[in-house]
């Protein structure tokens, strides 16, 4: 009797519901299957095939409907670092009734490379904020990935990216699997945004030390090697802390890669503010970036280093990040105006710019626009901001609005005395700028 495995390898050159071609068997257990495939390009009249990954699990799942239902919304999540989904559906082969899916093709992942050799500071330095960026999104959104490992770590087309076709809402139960090593302890309770960079510090350690963590038997913490460099010690000690309220976030991790202190463990992580959120429209993919590319053992090192040092390095665009500027000049307030009732307009003390990482801001393509409606009380702080347009990205309006809920105003005042205003926040995101136009709204 075949093996289920043997049962997939067999099936290479059918055809899935009757347009997706079984070129090549990639890989597979005893629940699923994945050979490479081909799908056709964006220009409808054109014949041309691109690459792509098809995964074939079986259908008489007891959430067949539910599986099905949960790759459909995955598909509509759109991030530079989350491999993209092109759909699914429900067929059958010979007698055998199967779920499948089309994702975007990927060159090689992370676990290719470990048993090759550890990766350097630098190129874990490379790996850590795409991976971060496309968890943060996804918590943000409500997912949770649930698997991250360095097989789900993936180089596709240029650019790092993270596995999306196991994505889960954040307490569900994980899809029912074998006892893995990545896995946070309470994983069994329901999946988390916590359980998540758990997995992230266990992938970190293993990446890094060449050595595949061991299952988690008990609730202490893992050791972290004091060989470990800064600042990838600090985060991985801080993902990897048994009590889940402990460990730190994903904009935290970004936080400390540029520079800021990850908080401590004393007190748990505050929620983060709202600064990823999904793109149900966007597909795009984005520009590219590649990790690494193993050949043949003996060049193997020379292409890794040659990629981080060049693509990695050499192409992010220089963006402030959250930094402070001086405000785009308003016209001159109206000198009669002015005299009226003896009142002064307010202004601008200082604006931060939205904090967007260069890999979504090589996505771009145009001009990106945002507004912003502020609150400001007599301090001049801001009380309360809303999105009055939002533009086609949820992430950039997410990043507005994080943005300017920090600035600072010079509050107008009436005989003398400091009044609350109201201020509209044009934000205008480009490839290679972000810019803002403040404007005061008379009330």
């Amino acid at each position: 009797m075949s093996t289920p495995v043997e049962l997939w390898k067999n099936w290479e050159g059918r055809l899935v519901d009757g347009k997706f071609p079984l070129r090549q068997w990639l890989g597979g257990s005893g629940h699923s299957a994945v050979f490479l495939t081909e799908r056709d390009g964006p220009d409808p009249q054109s014949r041309d095939a691109l690459k792509a990954v098809i995964k074939l699990i079986p259908a008489p799942l007891s959430d067949a409907d539910a599986q099905l239902a949960r790759w459909e919304i995955a598909a509509k999540l759109s991030h530079p670092n989350l491999m993209q989904l092109f759909g699914g559906g429900r067929c059958h082969i010979e007698d055998t009734e199967i779920l499948y899916l089309v994702m975007e093709y990927a060159d090689e992942n992370l676990a290719q490379i470990l048993p090759l050799r550890p990766l350097a500071p630098e190129e874990a330095e490379q790996m850590l904020p795409p991976t971060a960026e496309a968890l943060a999104f996804l918590h943000q959104s409500g997912f949770v990935h649930g698997h991250l490992k360095p097989s789900n770590i993936m180089a596709a087309n240029d650019r790092l990216k993270i596995s999306s076709d196991g994505l889960r809402k954040s307490g569900e139960p994980r899809f029912p699997s074998q006892p893995n090593p990545y896995d946070a302890p309470e994983v069994n309770a329901g999946l988390s945004p916590a359980a998540d960079l758990w997995s992230l510090g266990m992938t970190l350690l293993a990446v890094m030390t060449q050595q595949e963590p061991e299952l988690n038997q008990n609730q202490r913490d893992p050791v972290v090697p004091e060989t470990l460099p800064q600042p990838f010690r600090e985060i991985a000690s801080r993902c990897l802390l048994a009590d889940p309220l402990q460990r730190c976030s994903a904009p935290e991790i970004l936080n400390r890669l540029h520079g800021q202190p990850v908080p401590r463990a004393s007190a748990p992580p505050e929620k983060p503010v709202q600064t990823y959120a999904p793109s149900e429209t966007a597909r795009e993919a984005g520009a590219k970036r590649k990790l690494v590319v193993p050949a043949m053992v003996a060049i193997v090192i020379v292409v890794i280093l040659a990629l981080v040092a060049g693509k990695f390095m050499g192409r992010r665009p220089e963006t402030p990040s959250a930094e402070t500027h001086s405000a785009p000049a308003e016209p001159a307030p109206n000198s009669a105006s002015t005299a009226t009732n003896e009142a002064a307009k307010g202004a601008v003390l200082q604006q931060v710019l939205p904090d967007v990482s260069p890999s979504a801001q090589s996505t771009i393509k145009g001009r990106i626009k945002v507004s912003v409606r502020v609150l400001v009380d007599p301090s001049g702080k801001v009380t309360e901001a809303k999105l009055t347009s939002g533009g086609p990205s949820r992430y950039f309006a997410g990043q507005a609005l994080s943005a300017a809920r920090r600035w600072t105003f010079n509050p107008p005042q009436v005989d003398g005395q400091k009044k609350n205003s109201e201020w509209l926040l044009r934000f205008q995101f480009a490839r290679s700028s972000i810019e803002v136009f403040p404007k005061e709204i008379n009330r």
